[in-house]
């Protein structure tokens, strides 16, 4: 079926010419397994060298418009030079993510910890991030809380709750007015009894006690097995607390898979609430981020993979016939319904995207367009020497 066939009888795909997605910084350097990190060729050996990496993506696809920094890790001399060589790249810098999980204080938690002396480190931590926001023009201070407990007894559930709200609210009173706090939360790891921020319940609810410029950060790998996701998506939408949302796919945990790779009729399903919502539109303020780590594959094809694959399942909710949905839910037609759904799911939505990339200038395949540049080869010619770029640096 050709894209005319498929626009003739499903619908229209345009609204993907302004989706962007983040891409994270850390992607670009080694990573691997609790055993070993792999070396690759022509891995970047700091954080210029990643955003190169990074505008590639965004060359072949565009779609990735930004890239999330991660700080200390791309910690630099000069972060206003940065910025500029990102934008001269044809990227910016999107959100500033902050570490509390790799300093030996932080044993026992770090936001959350019985010390206070080790909290105003962790808090002091979040205000260098803000400085970094400030010298970049990112809006968006991104916090993932590593804090938890392995122990039944080992330390008070509530005093810890009670400890990370204080340092919350120290963390967002430095927050300019146009700035957000995003809190990611996560079920387990690396602490297995208790989580500090274990679920999206918990996130919402420090949120709404900091402020409206608090939101709920989404990531697909972070729930319990049998999650609706899609469910969660819906009900942050709702309450626009829905902040930013991480792409990454899982078969048991957080195992940081190419997007889609494990279950894709889940992306449909909640790139479907996106659409519905509207939450796909640049106005909705929801910050989308591939969150990855690439083990085992290469790392820029692995990014442009993700990309295109979330562009898949965003086109195919596109394509869901809304009215004929609506009416099927109204009347009750419980089948029917979940036909309409599953027309969508079922189109083979390549050749209208191949379509879409053309009218932009684009090759209409991403991934020969990358393998054609000469790229790949030029990097692993030239970074040779220094220090690459892994998982912790």
């Amino acid at each position: 079926m050709t894209a005319t066939d498929i626009r003739r009888t499903a619908g229209d795909i345009s609204a993907l010419a302004d989706f962007g997605i983040e891409v994270p910084s850390w992607a670009y350097g080694n990573s691997g397994t609790r055993f070993k990190v792999f070396a690759t060729a022509g891995v970047p050996r700091d954080p210029y060298e990643k955003i190169e990496d990074a505008a590639q993506v965004h060359r072949v696809t565009g779609a990735a418009p930004r890239v999330s920094l991660h700080i200390p890790w791309d910690r630099v001399d000069d972060f206003g030079k940065l910025a500029a060589y990102a934008a001269d790249q044809g990227v910016s810098l999107g959100a500033i993510n902050s570490n509390v999980f790799q300093d030996d204080d932080y044993k026992l938690g770090s936001l959350t910890n019985a010390d206070p002396k080790i909290r105003a480190k962790a808090v002091a931590h979040h205000v260098e991030c803000v400085d970094v926001m400030r010298a970049t023009g990112s809006k968006d201070l991104k916090l993932w809380l590593p804090d938890g407990t392995n122990y039944a007894g080992q330390d008070s559930i509530r005093a810890r709750q009670d400890r990370l709200a204080d340092s919350l609210q120290k963390i967002y009173a430095e927050l300019d007015d146009d700035h957000r706090l995003l809190i990611e939360y996560k079920f387990f790891e690396p602490y297995f009894y208790t989580t500090d921020i274990p679920d999206w319940g918990t996130s919402l609810l420090h949120c709404l006690a900091l402020g409206e410029k608090a939101q709920v950060v989404l990531d697909t790998g972070h729930h319990a097995p049998g999650t609706n996701i899609e469910f969660i998506v819906a009900q942050l939408i709702r309450q626009g607390r829905l902040g930013a949302f991480d792409f990454n796919s899982r078969f048991y945990a957080d195992d940081d898979l190419i997007v889609g790779s494990a279950d894709p009729f889940q992306l449909f399903r909640i790139m479907h609430e996106i659409v519905r919502a509207g939450a796909h539109l640049p106005d909705s303020g929801v910050n989308f981020m591939l969150d990855q780590c690439h083990n085992i594959e290469p790392k820029i094809p692995g990014q442009i993979r993700s990309i295109m694959n979330v562009q898949e399942a965003t086109a195919k909710a596109l394509l869901v016939d809304g009215d004929a949905l609506e009416a099927a839910q109204q009347s009750g037609d419980v089948l029917g319904a979940h036909a309409v759904l599953m027309d969508g799911y079922n189109t083979d939505v390549r050749p209208l995207l191949a379509e879409l990339r053309e009218s932009q200038g684009r090759d209409a395949d991403p991934i020969g367009a990358f393998a054609r540049s000469g790229y790949l080869e030029r990097i692993e010619r030239e970074r040779v020497g220094g220090n690459q770029a892994s998982w912790g640096a």
